[in-house]
Order: structure tokens, then C-alpha cells, then sequence
């Protein structure tokens, strides 16, 4: 798939407040996450790309067309917001048939696609409910239900699970996974990356209004060079492991945890040490429980990135 978001020099600033600053980014197919401590830029950059903010400076395009003021192109978008803006003294069901209404659909369509949007979110049987008298998950459910109504080719969720339980978090997360298998563009905003993981390994970093990185997360945290990568290996012998792991040009630190049975190695040779791990363990006779990289995620990538 081809470019389907494109922003140039994007700057938008409220006042004396910088919101976004000079960003530029290429968004292709599959689901993109963007991240980034709450105040970093991420609703701004969502309300640029729905139209609702004009920047002050630079240009965006989807599908190849300007945003701002271009009402054909929301048909292709599916937008769920942070935050609620209900008439919370109509039940779901009218809510989400009003939605489904303003697409333009005769009332059959209408009716069919809302019925189909709340199966999707397990809310048909509470659709008669008012929407005041839902939970917060539930009005959650309701918001993305409303952004899925008309199959859209870009989804833009804002922090799409925050108050779903984790039943519900799962089942969203695989349904985003089905809507990218049948080739959509989805964003997905979260302070929470932990939920991005789970769903993606394309991540766009954003901090204090500007992107960091954008990318695969492996090759981001290949990148950062100036941190070594951490493998802990949970094994009945570790001493007997680090004896034999040892190299002087593949590892720069050892530490043990005897309490745990577990040794941290340190290298800025990740593909050669785990080659190297392999080949060791095999036929040594040590029992290995666990291998991990607690480097390797998310968290780990973002916090060196931000200089924490």
C-alpha cells in the first residue's frame, strides 16, 4: 500500500503553547501507533488529521487529498475521540443509528450497519439502555462501535481502550488486527505502551511536540547505540553460562542474580550473542528456564529516547 497520511511541516501552537513543531511524517497501510506522555502532541496531531484543527504551518493530505474543509473524504474515515460527546438521555441504539444516518445510507443500511456495529462491541442486548446509564467501558464500546459503522479505510482511535475491561481489550485488539489483514490504515493513540505492543510493532515516538522516531520498534532500538541491549537468562548454572558466553568483543557487562538463578549480560552485538547463546546452551548440559530482553520493549525504547 501506498502513502496514505502525508504531513509537512506540521506546526500548530495555542498562544504561547507549542502543540506541534515542524513535524513531518509518511503513513503507510497496517496499524501505526502513535505514543507519548500525556501533553506531547498526540490529540493535536488526531485533530489536525480529522480536520478539526487547521495548522498553523505546513500541509497534511490523506488518500492524496488536503484534510481541512474537505468533507467528502471523512466517508473513508472511521474517527473514535478521547473524550465523550453524547446526548446521554438517548439509548445507544439511537445514538448509533444517528451516526450510522449522517453517512448518508437509506434506512435500511442504516439500520443493518448500527445493529452490526453494536454486535461487534457486545451491545446489542443494551442498546435500548440509555447511554447515561452505561459504564464507562461501555461507553467506550459505544464510541469505537461509532467509529466502525462504515468500513471505513482509515480508523483514527484516540485512546481506544482506556476503561475497557480486559475481556473487551483483547477482543478489540483482535478485531484491529482483522481490519489491517484486509488491508486498512489504523492509528491508534495511547500513553499506555503496553496496549500498542499488543498490537502493533510500528510505532510513531512523539515527545514535547515533535517525533522522535518512527518505525519498527526492533530497528528503532537497534538504533540507539549508546544503550547496550540486556538479555537475562533464568538457567540452574549461571556462573557456569557466563563462563562460557564470555568473549571480549561480544559482551560489555555480566550481573548476577543468584537469589533468582538469573544472569544479565550486556551487548551491543544483539543478533551475534543470541547466535552465540544458541550454540552454547546446546549440548551444555544447563538447564535454561528463561530467556528475555527486557530491553527490547517498548517502554525500555521510549525512555531512552526521551532521556529518562
Amino acid at each position: 500500500m501506498g502513502v496514505v497520511i502525508k504531513g509537512e511541516n506540521l506546526s500548530k501552537w495555542y498562544g504561547n503553547v507549542l502543540g506541534l513543531s515542524e513535524i513531518s511524517v509518511e503513513i503507510s497501510g497496517g496499524i501505526q501507533g502513535l505514543l507519548g506522555p500525556n501533553g506531547a502532541g498526540k490529540s493535536t496531531f488526531l485533530k489536525i488529521l480529522t480536520g478539526q484543527l487547521k495548522p498553523n504551518i505546513g500541509e497534511i493530505t490523506i488518500f492524496g487529498e488536503p484534510v481541512f474543509n474537505n468533507h467528502e473524504i471523512f466517508h473513508r474515515i472511521g474517527y473514535c475521540p478521547e473524550f465523550d460527546a453524547y446526548y446521554r438521555e438517548v439509548t445507544g441504539w439511537e445514538f448509533i443509528r444517528f451516526k450510522s444516518a449522517l453517512f448518508g445510507y437509506n434506512k435500511k443500511e442504516t439500520d443493518d450497519r448500527a445493529l452490526k456495529a453494536l454486535d461487534k462491541v457486545g451491545l446489542t442486548d443494551s442498546k435500548e439502555r440509555k447511554i447515561s446509564e452505561y459504564s464507562l467501558g461501555m461507553r467506550q464500546r459505544l464510541k469505537f462501535a461509532s467509529s466502525i459503522i462504515n468500513d471505513s479505510d482509515l480508523l483514527i482511535l484516540d485512546e481506544p481502550l482506556r476503561g475497557v475491561d480486559p475481556l473487551w481489550r483483547i477482543k478489540i485488539i483482535k478485531m484491529l488486527k482483522e481490519f489491517e489483514a484486509e488491508g486498512r490504515t489504523i492509528i491508534v493513540s495511547s500513553h499506555i505502551l503496553a496496549e500498542i505492543e499488543a498490537m502493533t510493532n510500528n510505532v510513531i515516538l512523539i515527545h514535547q511536540g515533535k517525533i522522535f522516531a518512527h518505525g519498527d520498534i526492533q530497528e528503532i532500538r537497534d538504533l540507539i547505540g549508546s544503550h547496550p541491549h540486556r538479555i537475562s537468562v533464568v538457567c540452574d548454572d549461571t556462573r557456569g553460562l557466563a563462563k562460557k558466553m564470555i568473549s571480549d568483543d561480544l559482551l560489555r557487562n555480566i550481573q548476577f542474580m543468584d537469589s533468582e538463578q538469573k544472569v544479565i549480560f550486556e551487548t551491543d552485538k544483539r543478533d551475534r550473542f543470541f547466535d552465540t547463546l544458541t550454540a552454547t546452551i546446546s549440548g551444555s548440559g544447563i538447564s535454561v528456564s528463561e530467556i528475555t530482553s527486557p530491553d527490547d520493549n517498548l517502554q525500555s525504547v521510549f525512555d531512552y529516547l526521551i532521556g529518562r
